[in-house]
């Protein structure tokens, strides 16, 4: 392994990589001097063995305090990993049913048109529920029992299982009551219990305070008008009873850097970990299940939660096209539309994770036995990667002698 001090226009840069991987680490350095990276770390492991460990420049730049080995940041959506990851945890334990009805377990859940809503529908983004109508009370989605009501009594948005629609930030209250319903424990301590202190994770869906210190606060992205917005945004901005609009701003004033949003347990955006602890939840999934000793999955139940279970060519939510597993992002390939740089993912064929918001990413490629996790606080542009992921995800792939990205994903 080949150690790492590096300085850079940002801060220092520190760990270690296998030489096989230098151009991994070149890239992630580069998004230091070139692409405006303040604080990130990157993560890579291939059939279980760790061979790349990066983390570098500031966790607050405002006192010039160095991004850390333990630094954690907010993750976002890559929770929704975590939290579908549970729920198939439970299908496979057979204390959930992957085409039972969702009101067999959530009973309050069954009205208003959502009687037939079954626990797949709600995995792959099928069950008609990206939003809520009404506004949302001040701290809501600090407060699960108010989101869940909440979401019990809605009307879904469109027929359930018809089309999909990106359930943004209501995934991770909808799927984690099942997961709560049906293993009596809360969604963060499920996780926990189950899959992060087996696996010796540092990620958490509810932060406990002794480890607030290490957070990383986020840096939103300045909006830039000479970039031409995506038909999200344009709908977010302008169509204020629109699902974009609602999916992202009917929030409650949620402030996602306070202690009350670390601590609560937001299954759909709220997860706190680092490039080393999304790796780490990858690697079981890239590798038939297993981690050394801990299995959390079957290979037979890998090859189902990978497969394609819903693909669109207009998202509900997003407004272009996406291709999910049950409850994983797949490669999207947009690069040939208007705003393709904002709207594209570029994995392997075989591979699914999930980015989140502003560019981080956590996935599995069993192909190639390959875990990955890049974590930062400088959010960037778009709905999905933006240049800074896409790099070292690229170099990832490349030092593993992929050839080419050409067909909408990574192959040999």
């Amino acid at each position: 392994m080949i150690t790492v001090n590096e300085s850079s226009k940002a801060g220092p840069i520190r760990g270690s990589y296998d030489p096989r991987f230098e151009n991994v680490a070149t890239e992630f350095i580069q998004n230091f001097e070139q692409r405006g990276e303040v604080g990130a770390s990157v993560c890579l492991n291939v059939e279980g063995e760790s061979l790349l460990d990066l983390w570098g420049g500031m966790r607050d730049p405002k006192i010039a305090d160095p991004w850390q080995e333990d630094t954690l940041s907010l993750v976002f959506s890559c929770t929704k990993a975590a939290t579908a990851l549970c729920a198939h945890m439970l299908i496979e334990r057979g204390q959930l049913d992957l085409n039972a009805k969702v009101s067999d377990y959530w009973p309050e859940f069954g009205q208003n048109g959502k009687e037939d809503i079954t626990v797949l529908m709600m995995l792959n983004h099928s069950s008609a529920l990206p939003a809520l109508r009404e506004p949302v009370k001040a701290g809501g989605y600090n407060d699960w029992d108010y989101m869940v009501a909440r979401l019990s009594a809605e009307e879904p948005f469109w027929e359930p299982g018809t089309r999909n629609g990106y359930h943004m930030i209501t995934y991770g209250w909808t799927v984690g009551e099942l997961v709560r319903r049906a293993s009596g424990k809360s969604l963060g301590t499920f996780f926990k219990d189950e899959v992060a202190d087996p696996l010796g994770i540092d990620f958490w869906i509810g932060l406990p305070e002794d480890k607030e210190p290490r957070v990383a606060s986020m840096i939103p992205f300045a909006y830039d008008p000479e970039i031409r917005p995506t038909d999200f945004l344009s709908a977010l901005m302008s169509e204020p009873e629109s699902i974009q609009h609602l999916s992202f701003l009917n929030n409650g004033g949620h402030q996602v850097d306070s202690r009350e949003a670390h601590a609560a347990e937001i299954g759909g955006g709220g997860g706190i970990a680092n490039a080393r602890a999304l790796a780490g939840m990858f690697k079981p999934l890239a590798n038939g299940g297993k981690a050394g000793s801990v299995e959390l999955l079957s290979a037979d139940t890998i090859k189902r939660i990978s497969a394609v279970s819903m693909a669109t060519q207009r998202d509900a939510t997003l407004l272009m096209p996406t291709r999910f597993a049950q409850g994983f992002m797949l490669s999207m390939d947009n690069r040939s539309l208007l705003n393709g740089d904002q709207e594209t993912v570029l994995m392997g064929r075989d591979a699914f994770g999930h980015v989140g918001a502003g560019g981080s990413i956590g996935f599995a490629d069993p192909e190639c036995h390959l875990a990955f996790g890049y974590s930062m606080s400088q959010m960037g542009t778009g709905l999905m990667l933006n240049e800074r992921g896409q790099s070292v995800v690229d170099a990832a792939y490349k030092s593993l002698g992929y050839r080419t990205n050409s067909p909408g994903f990574w192959v040999r």
